[in-house]
């Protein structure tokens, strides 16, 4: 099971611009490093990050290997409804992580 920490607002203001930060525990091999044999390291890297909001894509990010171990990722959005925000990592692998937060818009 892959380790996704996910930071949203409990409650925001209808309007209001919020941020979102999410962190997913990979060690995010590029492909391009060798053992100490000179054997090719296989690539395994996050390749997409999907945010909804309540069912509907607000962000989505196309990861590539130059990307950093654990990749915590910063975005914004408008808090307009009280609902669900679902995030969904895909990657080489059969890397899947799901993770989802709810929000009080008042």
């Amino acid at each position: 099971m892959a380790r996704v920490v996910v930071n949203v607002p409990a409650e925001a203001k209808r309007g209001e611009v919020i941020e979102i930060r999410t962190l997913a525990g990979h060690p995010m091999e590029t492909g391009f490093r060798r053992t100490q044999l000179g054997e090719l390291i296989p690539r395994d890297i996050i390749r997409t990050l999907v945010c909804t909001y309540n069912g509907v894509e607000i962000f989505r990010a196309d990861l590539h290997p130059a990307i950093a171990a654990n990749p915590l990722i910063t975005f914004n959005t408008v808090a307009t409804e009280s609902g669900t925000l679902e995030f969904r990592w895909t990657g080489d692998n059969g890397y899947s992580a799901t993770q989802s937060a709810t929000i009080k818009v008042v």
